[in-house]
């Protein structure tokens, strides 16, 4: 273990700030800086991607759980399907090429740039969440009913679950694959299909991809241990750095969301991916 990556403190305080913020996997950052960036193979990026996620979205799984934003009971019919997707794909990544991987990620970061690209403006959340409100008010009586920190009660029906169990197990196997995926499907699937309030989309996506993380780099802990060589070593001169950051990162996250726009955000995040999932599969295509 060496202290060669002591500049990543500060870069992980950024990127799980955004994250968490924005409700995407903090290793859909770290994987593509790990690569991009410091050179590393991409077994070992994704693997340390991965484990450092665990650690930011636990300290912003606490920060929601505090606001009380946290749907578990849907969050836990998600994870029915999530954990085996997670289990399968850590499985699946130590059996495929390092530079298939890297292809792959790449296009899913461009995948995501254009969801994010394409991502409903605030108007058009505000008029989501005030439809859900009047349903919940005028129709049937509300299948769940959740009063927040700060006395707000936020009254849904939850639709179309098994499209989005069906979603969230094909995105937790691209998280245990290339450690990105869950988050971004999760994200507007919980608005826009499953009707649910967008603050409690947001804090519940973030509940079932912290724990399909954990599944996830678990795995990978497991691949890394056995296999000989360096890359254990290499993962943890990293980690040392980046979950101190993303533990602080975790809680300014939620703050930063409550701030900014979201279409803003999203919109750079989208710019931001297109640019890094070019630059990998020129590198895969160019080698």
């Amino acid at each position: 273990m060496t202290f060669d990556y002591w500049f990543m403190l500060p870069v992980s305080v950024v990127i799980a700030t955004v994250a968490m913020a924005s409700g995407v996997e903090g290793a859909t950052f770290f994987a593509p800086v790990f690569i991009v960036v410091l050179g590393l193979p991409a077994e070992v990026a994704i693997g340390a991607g991965l484990i450092t996620e665990v650690f930011g979205f636990a300290s912003g799984l606490m920060a929601y759980a505090r606001s009380k934003l946290i749907d578990y009971r849907l969050g836990r019919a998600l994870l029915l399907t999530a954990i085996p997707g997670a289990m399968f794909g850590a499985w699946l990544s130590s059996r495929v090429d390092p530079g298939l991987l890297k292809a792959i990620l790449g296009m899913g970061l461009l995948g995501l740039s254009m969801s994010f690209l394409r991502s409903p403006n605030r108007a058009t959340v505000k008029r989501e969440d005030a439809e859900i409100a009047r349903a919940g008010r005028s129709g049937p009586r509300p299948q769940t009913c959740q009063t927040t920190a700060d006395g707000e009660t936020l009254c849904y029906t939850v639709v179309n679950r098994t499209e989005g169990r069906v979603v969230a197990a094909i995105g937790a196997v691209f998280m245990g694959l290339v450690s990105t995926g869950l988050g971004e499907m999760n994200g507007y699937l919980l608005l826009q299909r499953c009707r649910v309030p967008s603050r409690i989309a947001v804090a519940t996506s973030v509940f079932v991809v912290a724990i399909s993380a954990l599944v996830a780099a678990t795995g990978h802990f497991v691949t890394l241990v056995l296999n000989p060589g360096d890359a254990l070593a290499k993962v943890g001169s990293l980690v040392v750095f980046t979950v101190p950051g993303v533990l602080i990162g975790g809680q300014l996250g939620p703050a930063l969301l409550a701030r900014t726009s979201p279409h803003v955000l999203e919109k750079s995040l989208g710019l931001l991916f297109a640019a890094i999932g070019s630059v990998m599969l020129a590198e895969v295509l160019l080698r």
